[in-house]
């Protein structure tokens, strides 16, 4: 976080104007009007800018909206699989506490289970409004229970289903319109029927824990998918001559994948490769894969019947499986700037801009509420920072911190 923090007063009319703001994106610096929380203005800056009443001054900082998390799994202790009728005070401290973690919104995901808690799960979700300023709800994930059993990951076998229309209308129930993205293995599908009735719903359809060819997987895009579940994990590896599923969704116009980037899920090399055949933040975005005991310490977890093991943020089975995560989603942003694979605004947009892309939701823009970012690299150590705008309730206060 910064450790700075700018407090300006405003008018009645609550206006609080900002000069010298970099927007990942765009080359000149920007002048940015706050208006009663929301943004009013966005344009270049001129010389008369540093003129204006109630500025702020954020010296070639960046500003952005909050993070989006795609691929989410839980945390504080509680299992999105696991949900209840009981846990909605411990959702919306879920949902605070993500709003801490720089997340203006996030696909609470639900990895294979039983139909039965699938069900309960979505039943729970259905009826829950997270409060006013906290981490929004933008649909559900489903993270199968569609999978290729030889890419099953940490998944349990005796919940995985075949892929077939009558599996789908079962799994989705009454809670189709709560489903914002499902992920599935295509080549489990021969009829080539599943994806374009998804689509037909309006459900973002991703393709992972698959064994799929490029063949397979460029029919499954043909078909309407447009996503990739977290790229290189669950999948048939990149090779120059099976260049398989992945290799199929780097080269297809409009599909973009979902990557982790906390430095065990993928070796930064490969990082590094991806970003350039995806184009940087045109072909992938960020996802935390975070698992129940995001926001607690190290220790031995219950997942499911099992247990895992957390390990300086990463997440294992008892057998050494890979899991997921507990690192919050922007600690991706950072790791790519201190890893050095991609400048600022690119780290940025891939938490920030690209998965609001991937899911069809504006970025930035006049007439938002001002829930924003301020990034800042240290000259000194070149590592990036954050602190979340807040305007303060009853005044017109804006604080950074």
């Amino acid at each position: 976080m910064i450790e700075k923090k700018s407090v300006v007063e405003g008018s009645d009319r609550h206006i609080i104007n900002s000069i010298n703001v970099r927007i990942p994106g765009i080359l000149e610096s920007q002048y940015i009007t706050i208006e009663n929380g929301k943004i009013s203005q966005i344009r270049s800056m001129n010389r008369l800018d540093c003129q204006s009443e109630n500025t702020i001054d954020f010296a070639g900082d960046w500003v952005s909206l909050g993070g989006i998390d795609l691929q989410i799994n839980g945390g504080l202790g509680l299992a999105f699989p696991d949900l209840t009728a009981n846990d909605n005070d411990k959702l919306t401290e879920i949902c605070q506490f993500l709003w801490e973690q720089g997340i203006d919104g996030f696909c609470p995901t639900i990895v294979t289970t039983s139909i039965e808690k699938i069900q309960r799960s979505l039943s729970f979700l259905n009826s829950f409004t997270p409060p006013k300023s906290a981490a929004q709800i933008l649909g559900v994930h489903l993270e199968g229970p569609f999978l290729n059993p030889a890419k099953r990951g940490a998944h349990p076998a005796e919940y995985l289903l075949p892929l077939t229309l009558d599996n789908v209308k079962r799994v989705l129930g009454d809670y189709a319109h709560l489903v914002k993205i499902i992920t599935l293995a295509p080549e489990l599908d021969p009829t080539g029927e599943v994806i374009p009735y998804l689509t037909s719903l309006g459900i973002i359809v991703s393709l992972g824990h698959s064994q799929a060819t490029a063949p397979q997987a460029t029919e499954a895009f043909k078909q309407g998918a447009t996503m990739v579940t977290h790229a290189c994990n669950a999948m048939p590896p990149l090779h120059h001559r099976e260049p398989g599923l992945l290799g199929a969704a780097l080269v297809y116009p409009g599909v973009q994948c979902g990557v982790i980037v906390d430095g065990q899920h993928i070796d930064p090399t490969m990082l590094q490769i991806l970003l350039r055949a995806g184009q940087g933040d045109r072909g992938l975005f960020l996802v935390s894969d975070a698992l129940a005991p995001l926001g607690l310490p190290d220790g031995v977890y219950p997942w499911d019947e099992r247990e895992i093991e957390v390990k300086q943020g990463t997440a294992r089975l008892a057998d050494g499986t890979l899991s997921g995560t507990t690192l919050p989603l922007l600690v991706g942003v950072q790791n790519l700037v201190k890893w050095g694979l991609c400048d600022v605004e690119t780290a940025i947009n891939l938490a920030v801009r690209s998965p609001r892309l991937a899911i069809n939701i504006p970025d930035i823009a006049v007439g938002q509420p001002a829930n924003l970012l301020r990034w800042h690299l240290d000259p000194a150590t070149q590592a990036l920072s954050w602190s979340r705008l807040d305007l303060l309730p009853n005044s017109s206060k804006i604080v950074f911190g």
